[in-house]
């Protein structure tokens, strides 16, 4: 089964259900199901800085398993995490990561599902 998780809830989701739960399991090989991706909402994107332990773990297990690193592109983009990069032919703003991991992209769920399209997943888990 394949799955993407969308972090949208603030205060300790990332840092105890993401690094305490989920993360451990998938450096572990125990997490029972293929993780497709992976977006984060509002302050959620900080966990992808660059420098940061979690966002660091987060991107050596996205490189190792082939799992999407997705920032909102408005939330990453009032943090300081994203910046206007051009506008494409369908009129829609691009937006370029900064200061994030490795392979940590930005989008808008449009983006979402083009990246997540191409495989399918079984299940979006919002937490």
């Amino acid at each position: 089964m394949d799955v993407a998780y969308i972090f949208a809830t603030a205060g300790q989701t990332i840092d105890y259900v993401l690094g305490e739960m989920i993360l451990p399991q998938l450096e572990n090989d125990t997490h029972g199901v293929d993780v497709a991706g992976m977006f984060f909402f509002h302050d959620n994107t900080y966990a992808l800085r660059e420098g940061d332990p979690l966002g660091d773990r987060l991107a050596t297990v996205a490189a190792e398993r082939d799992i999407l690193l997705m920032l909102c592109d408005q939330c990453a983009t009032k943090r300081g995490l994203a910046e206007f990069d051009h506008t494409d032919d369908a009129g829609r703003d691009q937006y370029e990561p900064v200061g994030t991991v490795e392979n940590a992209t930005v989008g808008c769920f449009p983006d979402l599902y083009a990246a997540l399209g191409e495989d399918g997943v079984d299940n979006v888990i919002t937490l």
